[in-house]
């Protein structure tokens, strides 16, 4: 009894995250997807706003299809035909690779402006990034491939007691080239972005605390840096997690469709993030730069692009230098 109630409870909460994430995430992404395209249409697309309308794709093709997740909550069973249950699960497991992917290109991008603005103008291309998009995303269904195919494709809609279920219960031959196939998906989509993503946020995080910015500069750079560091972690770690303990104890978890949950929040944490990055919302430091007041990192921390101002800079400061070397010691 108290198992059916303790069951009934996490699927009360599931249901209740999965809602919650449609109702949000949709006009979330949705407003990303319009200040990103309208700063596309009006000053060209950038590394920042290709990755960014990439993240908000994989986001909305989540929030599509969370209704069916609610349904199959809701209703303890797949009522819908089996080939539903591929293309379903196919495009969710998509979503949330190719997000995590993605902020990790948004985070490696945002590094190297700071660490290496004159090299990285010269490669800063809407093209180039269009073209990792695509690798990145090829990368991605290369993967999801292996591990759907894997399942079974005629048995993907399962029978356990009276009830059908897609994608949750595997035999042991299934399980044989399904655990290994988790775990390397963790390993190259999850372990090493991560490792990618802190290495890069920490530098941005040394970088701006060692730089001259005034205080309240340097506290909106790195609540931005360490948010997108931290909703990669909670939204992403667990449900990796489950696939290394799945292959450490051979077996299907039974905690793994819970650990979805909380994949199932960077639909509407990591908009928050994406607005934090745009130009859009950092009006202040477009005019601390106008007075002088900030640094070139405060800028480039939320994605704007100041390297031909650095270059002015230092063509003024040649300038000067010249000046000076004409007119001899005094």
């Amino acid at each position: 009894m108290a198992e059916t109630e303790d069951m009934q409870l996490k699927d009360c909460i599931a249901l209740f995250v999965y809602t919650f994430t449609f109702l949000l995430g949709l006009p979330a992404n949705l407003l990303v997807l319009f200040v990103y395209v309208r700063k596309a249409s009006k000053h060209g697309a950038t590394p920042n706003v290709v990755y960014a309308l990439n993240l908000c794709l994989a986001n909305l093709v989540l929030v599509a299809w969370m209704p069916i997740k609610a349904m199959e909550t809701l209703l303890q069973d797949w009522k819908l035909p089996a080939p539903i249950c591929l293309i379903y699960s196919f495009f969710l497991f998509s979503s949330v690779y190719g997000s995590c992917l993605f902020i990790t290109a948004v985070t490696v991008g945002r590094y190297l402006s700071i660490a290496f603005p004159i090299i990285y103008k010269r490669y800063r291309r809407a093209r180039l990034s269009c073209f990792i998009s695509v690798a990145l995303w090829a990368v991605v269904l290369i993967h999801l491939s292996f591990a759907l195919v894997a399942e079974g494709g005629a048995n993907f809609v399962s029978v356990k007691g009276d009830i059908s279920v897609c994608y949750d219960h595997f035999n042991a031959s299934q399980l044989a080239v399904l655990l290994p196939l988790r775990l390397e998906m963790a390993i190259v989509l999850f372990i090493v972005p991560l490792i990618v993503t802190s290495f890069c946020t920490l530098r941005c995080v040394t970088l701006v605390w060692h730089s001259n910015l005034r205080p309240i500069g340097k506290k909106r750079v790195l609540t931005v840096a360490l948010t997108t560091l931290a909703v990669f972690v909670v939204c992403y770690a667990p449900y990796n997690a489950s696939h290394i303990v799945g292959f450490a104890l051979k077996e299907n978890i039974d905690w793994r469709t819970y650990a979805m949950l909380t994949s199932s929040c960077n639909v509407f944490l990591e908009p928050v993030v994406m607005l934090m990055l745009s130009p859009a919302v950092s009006r202040e430091s477009w005019e601390e730069c106008a007075d002088g007041k900030a640094s070139s990192a405060t800028l480039k921390g939320f994605g704007i692009d100041v390297t031909v101002l650095k270059v002015l800079q230092m063509s003024r400061d040649h300038q000067h230098y010249l000046r000076r070397a004409r007119q001899g010691p005094r």
